[in-house]
């Protein structure tokens, strides 16, 4: 059983059988269920998507799941162009635009929170609301009149609605399309910011993903903002939205808000 990959919520090893075993860090078994539906309701789309197989408890009451393996490439690995990088991220975002979310969608955590209400626009002020009291000290500290624009922040997403809502991933980035050659072969890690919700949240998002930290970071994030743009994701929502990605997960990987995350997500909120 060999190690191929390890994240935040657990450890994946290949079982050599078209399999793979997740040893989750942080889940029991009936915190997994819910994914599992999920994944379970996705449609078909035209890259492969997890499937969890079987779901077990370790000796110390944690998950273990068993899933398909999926293959191909990590596309910051690929050695790709950039315009075929981008492509890629266009072509994910746009295939989950066309989806429509199952039941399964509205029940799944986000940050590890419940999440849904009774609407895609409340639901989603909420969890900005509880995750600024979490980073307040901080975010008043680094960002210039934060409670004022908390407060613009939380106004606008109250005003959206739960019209054509599709699947969203909430975490389109390049360790998690994986390529054979110029296609996107599968996309993995669901579950962190999954849900039904607004598309135009994950072309933001995406864009922001492509490259977050390095000199040609703004660049990408420019160019993909106006592929989405020029798709029909309204611009003035994908910087609300990246707004409110920025306040929900200021401190979500360093509680004392000393990493790069926090200050890619200051640097959101001050530009």
């Amino acid at each position: 059983m060999e190690l191929i990959g390890q994240g935040m919520e657990g450890a994946v090893y290949d079982l050599g059988d078209g399999t793979v075993r997740k040893v989750w860090f942080d889940r029991r078994p009936e915190d997994v269920l819910p994914l599992r539906a999920f994944l379970d309701e996705l449609p078909e789309l035209p890259f492969r998507t997890p499937r969890i197989r079987e779901i077990a408890a370790a000796e110390n009451g944690l998950a273990i799941t068993v899933e398909d393996k999926l293959t191909g490439v990590p596309l910051h690995e690929a050695g790709l162009p950039e315009e075929v990088g981008l492509d890629a991220f266009v072509t994910v975002v746009e295939a989950l635009r066309g989806t429509t979310p199952g039941p399964a969608s509205r029940l799944l955590p986000a940050v590890g929170e419940s999440f849904w209400e009774r609407s895609w626009g409340a639901s989603l002020a909420a969890l900005v609301r509880r995750r600024a009291q979490v980073s307040q000290g901080y975010l008043e500290r680094d960002v210039p009149d934060f409670s004022q624009l908390l407060q613009e922040t939380l106004d606008a997403l109250s005003q959206l609605d739960s019209d054509g809502l599709s699947v969203v991933h909430g975490d389109i980035c390049p360790p998690n399309l994986l390529m054979e050659g110029e296609r996107v072969a599968a996309v993995l890690d669901w579950g962190f910011l999954s849900t039904a919700g607004d598309s135009t949240f994950e072309a933001s998002l995406a864009a922001g993903f492509f490259d977050m930290y390095s000199p040609d970071a703004r660049r990408l994030d420019d160019l993909l903002t106006e592929r989405f743009a020029g798709l029909g994701h309204d611009r003035e929502r994908m910087r609300l939205y990246r707004k409110a990605y920025a306040i929900i997960t200021a401190t979500v990987y360093d509680e004392n808000a000393a990493d790069g995350h926090y200050t890619w997500c200051v640097n959101q909120l001050t530009r």
